[in-house]
């Protein structure tokens, strides 16, 4: 049997309004999830690290200009004027700059762990797509579970009192069902501030109001994971995991930092190129200076091209190398025990979530049992009361008890899909084709 369900002020009704698949909310995610957004410009800024990084070994070209205006007085009186135009290009190829190589190479390692950071988000928002939309499934079917409660200990309520009215039932039966049915609508009341909830969360993932979803089929088939080795999940995990990728490769980019910083007391040697161009203009009369009065100008031209090596090394800076590479292995040290940190959380949450897959599919080969045998009870309290073996008390925990099993029957189909999905994150095997054969089990 396969079911829809239809949200709107908590009033499930059957309707033509098109229902959102588990596959249209994670594309709609994609574009408005907020947190998604975020970290793909991450991203998108830590690419450029790696372009910085390679700029310090590339050729720097700088051009400047200047032009000047001369006035020459002797006596307070004008002599001379005359204007100067100077221009000049500077082209500097590092040759020898083991800071700068090392700089790279942190930065190439840098603009991965962005890539790897990303490819993780990706990963984490299709869980959390999952985990928010079957949160509104779960909320509302355990909303139905309450209200189908509500409605059996109601008619058993009804016919106490009816009993009790023509003396087959005693007072403390009528007070018995009143206060399961008082706790049964309690219930219900909470169920229903849980489905505004989930709901509210939902909407707020995908930046607009959700009003129908498709929901899960009754029968769902359920299968340990393959393969069926924590061992062989473990070293997927440690193969494919995006966040412990990220970790190493921060590593990498720390400990190339630290021998950037050591290797600021080297030698710096640079291949430079200048050229530089000037210009002269005085304004002349038969070779006697005119103060500009006849406005002839002869122009004074002169280039000049110096190529060199230059060589820098610093010698002594107060110490601040030395500090600076002290501190900078010293972070190296910390990141390496942050990646070592990472990969056993990883292998941690692997092998729990291998481990919660298996005893969610037991546990829900023994909640489908549990609801056949609370639904067998309940008839045979039910004869059993009519007989007089049984009590009122007896009759409304077992209705209790079918409402509670079929409840948790379902709670375990949500647990298995989730869990699924957090298996495969932990391993670093999630992608939408996961989401797809899950988006396949609703209808």
């Amino acid at each position: 049997m396969k079911s829809k369900y239809l949200i709107a002020l908590l009033l499930f009704v059957s309707g033509n309004v098109a229902s959102d698949s588990l596959l249209d909310i994670y594309n709609d995610a994609l574009e408005n999830d907020p947190q998604y957004r975020s970290a793909e410009f991450s991203y998108l800024s830590g690419k450029e690290i790696k372009v910085q990084g390679r700029a310090a070994l590339l050729p720097n070209v700088t051009l400047s200009a200047q032009t000047n205006w001369n006035e020459y007085y002797q006596l307070g009186e004008l002599q001379n004027e005359y204007n100067n135009f100077s221009a000049a290009a500077r082209i500097t190829q590092p040759l020898i700059r083991l800071d700068s190589w090392f700089k790279y190479r942190q930065s190439k390692f840098l603009t991965d762990a962005a890539e790897a950071d990303f490819a993780y988000s990706q990963q984490t928002l299709i869980v959390r797509t999952a985990e928010l939309y079957f949160g509104v499934l779960r909320a509302i079917d355990n909303l139905n579970a309450a209200r189908s409660e509500e409605r059996a200990i109601k008619k058993q309520l009804d016919q106490i009192h009816q009993r009790y009215e023509v003396g087959l039932s005693a007072i403390t039966e009528v007070q018995e069902a009143q206060l399961a049915y008082d706790l049964s609508l309690a219930a219900k009341i909470r169920s229903e501030g849980a489905v505004y909830t989930a709901k509210e969360s939902l909407n707020a993932l995908v930046g607009r109001e959700i009003v129908s979803l498709n929901g899960l089929v009754n029968d769902l088939n359920v299968s340990n994971p393959v393969p069926d080795s924590k061992e062989e999940w473990t070293k997927k995990a440690i193969e494919n995991n995006f966040r412990l990728k990220a970790a190493t490769l921060r590593k990498f980019a720390s400990k190339n930092n630290a021998r950037s910083v050591a290797s600021d007391h080297l030698p710096k040697i640079d291949i430079v190129g200048t050229q530089i161009e000037s210009e002269t203009n005085q304004y002349t009369f038969d070779g006697v200076n005119t103060g500009g009065l006849f406005n002839i100008t002869i122009p004074d031209e002169t280039q000049r091209d110096t190529y060199s090596l230059q060589l820098s090394m610093p010698i002594f800076q107060g110490g601040a190398v030395i500090s600076r590479t002290k501190q900078a292995y010293a972070e190296s040290n910390k990141s390496s025990e942050d990646a070592l940190f990472t990969e056993r959380s990883v292998i941690q949450d692997v092998r729990s979530q291998f481990s919660s897959v298996v005893t969610l599919v037991a546990n829900l080969k023994a909640q489908k049992q549990a609801v056949i045998s609370a639904t067998s009870a309940l008839e045979a309290t039910k004869v059993g009361y009519e007989v007089g073996t049984r009590n009122i008390v007896d009759l409304l925990q077992a209705e209790k008890n079918l409402y509670s099993a079929e409840k948790d029957l379902s709670n375990a189909k949500y647990d298995y899909l989730i869990t699924t999905l957090r298996l495969h994150l932990a391993a670093g095997t999630l992608s939408p084709e996961n989401l797809i054969e899950i988006n396949n089990l609703l209808s």
